[in-house]
């Protein structure tokens, strides 16, 4: 079995598979002037383009941590744009709980495991 790592730094890597795993590192929007629902989307192509250089998708999830800012206010939003992204039938496991984030501008926050194709 063979470990690869993808976008990596002298602190951590973007994803990293093993054992025909996929592992990726909390990913968070880039334009953080967005609201909820727009940083969600923002997360959301990002884990889809490093699921696809990984060799997986969406559709191949196995579980997902997410973090929300301000749980009450962004909780609907971001669950509105994440049931619209999940292909159906492959909802992973999954948790949502509010923390405070690495930036007072960053309302959510996703990691997520899935197998490789």
């Amino acid at each position: 079995m063979s470990l690869q790592r993808f976008n990596s730094n002298e602190r951590m890597s973007a994803a990293v598979t093993y054992a025909n795993l996929v592992f990726l590192a909390g990913q968070v929007p880039d334009d953080r002037s967005e609201d909820a629902a727009g940083q969600t989307r923002q997360v959301l192509a990002k884990i889809d383009n490093l699921l696809a250089a990984a060799g997986s998708d969406r559709s191949k999830l196995l579980s997902a941590q997410i973090w929300l800012k301000d749980i009450e206010a962004d909780f609907d939003a971001m669950n509105a744009v994440w049931s619209e992204w999940l292909p159906a039938g492959c909802a992973p496991a999954r948790a949502t709980v509010e923390a405070r984030l690495a930036s007072a501008d960053v309302l959510v926050e996703i990691m997520v495991i899935a197998a490789q194709a």
